[in-house]
């Protein structure tokens, strides 16, 4: 089983001529993912990549059913793109653009919250890597070889970890039933906990990881959720043990302003919560081989 994305979910790609959103749809393309065509304004009516392009998301709903959409706008229009998305209907959106301002998400999430929780577009990203269910369909930026079909749920915010812990788990034969990205921003558009609620659900999920980072309370409130309402185990990787109070990393939601907020706080409160912890990026693959022995 999978969460969000299976191979028959209808996707189509917001950005779809432009060249990374053609690369992308190309790789999502033959990869197997059920592409039904993309959204460019003003070129609607056209054909790119054998599939019909749109000028807007409501028609692209209309005239192909679509479910789904991996958005490769550029960061100036990418809001209005995810809340375009939003009103036509789309009910999983991935957004891997990095760099729209912190004021166009807030805008975001205020905006999507017009809608009931039942009916309202679950948004992965901005700046993520995307989402995977591994022999199914992938949206998103991530190489898909290194990905095996699985049990484990996997939950990041840092692209390239997520990549790590995947490769290292295919060494050891273990499979991913999903892998979502939840990108690094300090406003993104859904939480650790909405992925554990969707995970904990599935059938097909025996174990679930998250790889978390320093800045933002997400992972304090993963914890407790996981100890409240998980009965599958959850473990966690945080990375940034290392970083001084005050150090940014890369991301721009990986910045430590509070208490609760640092790497050694959030393993603290993660492992008081039950959650196991793993330690050094390099033992994931042991870890979770050894996790799954357990249960």
């Amino acid at each position: 089983m999978s969460i969000w994305l299976n191979e028959k979910t209808p996707v189509i790609v917001q950005g779809y001529t432009g060249k990374i959103g053609t690369f992308h749809a190309q790789e999502m393309i033959e990869y197997g993912t059920n592409v039904v065509g993309g959204v460019t304004p003003g070129k609607g009516g056209n054909r790119h990549l054998d599939l019909p392009v749109f000028n807007t998301v409501k028609d692209a709903v209309e005239g192909s059913g679509a479910e789904a959409s991996a958005v490769f706008v550029p960061p100036p229009f990418a809001a209005d793109a995810i809340m375009e998305a939003a009103d036509a209907g789309i009910k999983y959106c991935v957004c891997v653009t990095d760099g729209i301002p912190a004021q166009d998400m807030m805008r975001v999430k205020r905006y999507m919250r017009r809608y009931k929780k039942e009916e309202r577009m679950c948004l992965t990203g901005p700046n993520c890597a995307g989402t995977i269910s591994p022999g199914r369909a992938m949206m998103g930026i991530m190489p898909g070889h290194i990905y095996m079909q699985g049990n484990v749920g996997l939950i990041g915010r840092s692209g390239t970890l997520g990549y790590e812990a995947a490769s290292q788990m295919k060494a050891r034969g273990i499979g991913i039933s999903t892998s979502v990205g939840i990108g690094g921003d300090p406003i993104n558009g859904s939480s650790f906990q909405d992925h554990l609620e969707k995970f904990e659900e599935d059938p097909g999920t025996d174990l679930v990881v998250m790889i978390g980072e320093i800045g933002g309370p997400q992972e304090a409130a993963a914890a407790e959720f996981a100890r409240d309402h998980m009965s599958k185990p959850v473990l966690a990787y945080i990375a940034g043990l290392s970083a001084p109070k005050g150090r940014t990393m890369g991301h721009a939601g990986a910045i430590v302003t509070s208490t609760g907020e640092s790497a050694a706080e959030k393993v603290e409160i993660l492992r008081e919560a039950g959650v196991g912890i793993i330690v050094w990026p390099s033992e994931f693959g042991l870890a979770i081989e050894e996790a799954l022995g357990r249960f």
